[in-house]
């Protein structure tokens, strides 16, 4: 067993922090945080697991049909998710390139059927579903009701492609689908077909569990976190996995030695005083995370926000030191902003529309440098990615594949003062709705009974100077003692007026 005293090093690493009710890992390359993910007890998500359904209502504004699972929300299933087309999923995504049946021929109320989530509810939207079940192993991934061979996008060497493909075509069961995932690159053909008979059995089990079962009922859950972070993050490029508990160790060691023997050397087990996320600084990288200002290397910084429809990012110069031209400096600042917002996208987990406002650039060949740098950066992201286009306003469109909700509406909640609006009223403002309040409340009170306001310290202190004038006119007109108590754990817009 090797175990580690929290030594840095580099490479690319997975770290484990698992607590009494959760579970942390931090993927760092070459040191910097670049993917964080959480799963809580009792809170371990939905995407991947798969459910015998009935079809509950079907709805044709939309195309697409409610889908009773057993969750406390329907889930809800497109057309385009419950035709069994032989197509990749970025064909899929492109509807008007083919003719979709109208979804009343394709369901119907009372259908049962088997689904897999894709995606996680998220806001007042159910889990999102589709009948093209994909059964995950190390290796490769099984596709039930696809016939097709498919290999992942980031083996790139062609020869190791061609190699794969082989393989795959020898073993792929003629009715069954499959797709080589990036771990398989250097794989035998043993450690395939181990791997393909795995999932097979899975999958065996699974339609024998749905004949015996009505519906709504789940037949497969996807694994717990750390399992399935090592099923679908350990390949040869990571270095180490380092645990901080004996016991999630003692469970991962177990589960590679059974799953990924060559590379069961690489789990270790941390027994450094300081805490594991401290010692590599991944506290400090989550805390910036969920901060809306990242800052860049040099100066500039990059504001990110997230709201319902899209997520908006921009570019600023900030303190950054001026290049000899100003279409030097943007671009400067562009390509070091392109780098940072790709990995800022992969940590957040940030999906859906996103906008990015580049400070302008006049010159074409340094717009067509500023969009390979952000693609090539892109292209390191495991979750899909597309740019959509540059406006002559400097603005990029790109769209970012969204499974889950992102790292900022895991860990955080709306405001309860602001109510996500980001912002509060003004100590001026608030001593503006006192007056009136004041009005309003000393229409029914006897002259002379004293008047107390409890106010947070900012408002109290505008009201007993630069705002005075507001409870002299108003003593004056009721003829009332009025006094003003800052109270420090009051809310900026919080007050309050009682009688003495």
């Amino acid at each position: 067993m090797q175990t580690l005293q929290g030594k840095n090093s580099s490479g690319k690493q997975i770290l484990i922090n698992s607590s009494t009710k959760e579970v942390r890992i931090a993927v760092l390359e070459e040191g910097e945080l670049v993917e964080f993910y959480v799963e809580r007890k009792g809170n371990r998500g939905l995407v991947g697991n798969i459910y015998k359904g009935k079809v509950t209502k079907i709805v044709p504004a939309v195309q697409a049909a409610f889908v009773d699972i057993g969750e406390s929300r329907s889930a809800f299933l497109y057309v385009k998710d419950a035709v069994n087309l032989e197509l990749d999923e970025e064909e899929l995504e492109e509807e008007a390139e083919f003719e979709l049946p109208p979804v009343e021929e394709v369901l119907s109320v009372g259908q049962e059927l088997l689904v897999q989530v894709a995606k996680e509810p998220i806001g007042t939207k159910g889990p999102r579903v589709t009948t093209n079940i994909t059964i995950p192993g190390h290796y490769l991934v099984l596709l039930p009701t696809i016939n097709k061979l498919g290999l992942s996008r980031r083996i790139t060497d062609e020869a190791e492609r061609e190699r794969l493909k082989e393989i795959a075509s020898e073993i792929k069961p003629p009715e069954y689908g499959l797709i080589v995932r990036t771990a398989a690159e250097g794989a035998s053909k043993e450690e395939l077909e181990k791997d393909l008979n795995y999932i097979l059995k899975v999958w065996e089990g699974l339609k024998e569990k749905a004949q015996r079962r009505p519906p709504p009922t789940l037949l497969y859950q996807d694994l717990e976190i750390v399992p399935k972070t090592l099923r679908d993050l350990l390949t040869e490029e990571v270095t180490e996995v380092i645990i901080d508990s004996r016991s999630e160790f003692e469970r991962a060691l177990s589960f590679t030695k059974g799953f990924i023997p060559k590379l069961a050397d690489r789990i270790k087990l941390y027994e450094g005083k300081i805490p594991l996320f401290e010692k590599f600084q991944v506290e400090k990288a989550i805390e910036k995370a969920l901060s809306r200002k990242v800052y860049l290397p040099g100066g500039g910084y990059i504001v990110i926000d997230e709201t319902e429809a899209l997520v908006s990012i921009d570019v600023n110069s900030g303190k950054f030191k001026k290049s000899s031209t100003l279409e030097e400096t943007a671009l400067e600042i562009n390509l070091k902003a392109a780098r940072e917002i790709a990995r800022q996208l992969r940590l957040r987990d940030i999906g859906g529309i996103i906008v990015i406002d580049f400070i302008d650039m006049k010159e074409p060949e340094n717009k067509e440098l500023l969009l390979k740098t952000l693609e090539e950066e892109l292209s390191k992201d495991r979750a899909r990615t597309k740019i959509v286009s540059m406006s002559d306003l400097g603005l990029v469109e790109m769209t970012r594949k969204r499974v889950k909700k992102s790292l900022g509406k895991t860990l955080t909640v709306t405001c309860p003062y602001c109510e996500g609006r980001g912002r509060v009223k003004s100590p001026e403002t608030v001593a503006f709705e006192i007056e009136r309040e004041l009005l309003s409340f000393l229409k029914g009170v006897r002259a002379g009974r004293p008047v107390t306001v409890y106010a947070n310290p900012s408002v109290a202190q505008k009201l007993k100077n630069e705002e005075s004038e507001i409870l002299e006119r108003i003593k004056e007109m009721f003829k009332v003692p009025i006094k003003v108590v800052p109270v420090q754990d009051y809310h900026i817009e919080k007050f309050t007026i009682s009688l003495n």
